[in-house]
């Protein structure tokens, strides 16, 4: 009885689901969190030869869903389009999208250039939005009034505190994601469809690999973490399952902290001393 409840809050048997950038990091977190609770997910990401060993790992999991992997750009208006079109190709509704696929740029301020800003808000902002507007009709065909569409957009902990680390354009996306997630939220809302974010701290992963690579770099960063560790792949698919459940149905224009309370930080007690 316990597994059925647990199951009627956090099931996403039987829908289907796209995860862009889902090959590495947080995207393959989140495509294996959706295999294992019964979706039938696709993986796009710029590698299509990743995305398609990713699938073959997945569907030997032998879980409940399965994975299919194929390339698809977000990048450029051309590859989102293209994007589109391939995942029309595969299925006539779409009951998840996950706006995964992100790119950065890391330099020291004097020497931060220009053109960080255009690529990194091509694939950041500018590609979530046109792929979710691309993808708008196949979400409304999947939308109910009790089950509605999802989109789960991957913010950052640094687009919702001041954090730059030398990524100004990444974390200034990130807050465009987080801006544009609730303005979506509230425009879908009557098409039946939620949209939320992740604003993730710390996970290991290939665009994080400068500081999660090997254990020692991994302790460092963990130390700065109020909860003294860095993420794990569950702490992703718990959230993920909630937001695509029937559990997170009536949650929309959340902008989720996965951050271990780095997001919450007020930096020192200015009266401290005084009042002890």
């Amino acid at each position: 009885m316990t597994q059925d409840y647990l199951g009627s809050l956090f099931s996403v048997a039987g829908k289907t689901a796209l995860v862009t950038g889902g090959a590495t990091g947080i995207g393959r977190m989140i495509a294996e969190a959706l295999v294992r609770a019964g979706a039938g997910v696709l993986i796009a990401s710029r590698k299509g030869e990743a995305c398609e060993a990713v699938a073959r790992e997945l569907n030997a999991l032998d879980a409940g869903g399965t994975a299919e992997g194929f390339a698809g750009d977000v990048g450029t208006e051309a590859g989102v389009v293209a994007l589109a079109s391939e995942v029309k190709a595969r299925t006539a509704h779409l009951h998840i999208l996950v706006n995964n696929a992100g790119k950065t740029w890391g330099e020291p301020l004097e020497h931060f250039p220009h053109k960080a800003w255009g690529g990194v808000f091509s694939v950041n902002v500018a590609g979530l939005f046109t792929l979710t507007q691309q993808l708008l009709p196949l979400l409304e065909a999947a939308a109910g009034d009790d089950d509605p569409a999802r989109i789960v957009n991957l913010g950052s902990v640094m687009g919702a505190a001041p954090i730059g680390d030398n990524a100004y354009s990444y974390a200034a996306s990130k807050a465009a994601v987080h801006h544009l997630t609730r303005i979506l939220a509230k425009e879908f809302a009557p098409r039946r469809i939620t949209v939320n974010a992740f604003a993730p701290g710390p996970f290991q992963s290939r665009m994080t690999a400068f500081a999660t690579g090997d254990e020692h770099k991994r302790a460092l960063v963990a130390a700065s973490v109020p909860l003294s560790r860095i993420g794990r792949p569950d702490d992703i698919a718990g959230a993920l399952l909630f937001l695509c459940g029937r559990g997170g149905a009536y949650t929309t224009g959340a902008i989720i902290p996965l951050d271990g309370g780095i997001g919450v930080e007020t930096g020192h007690k200015i009266f401290g001393e005084a009042s002890l």
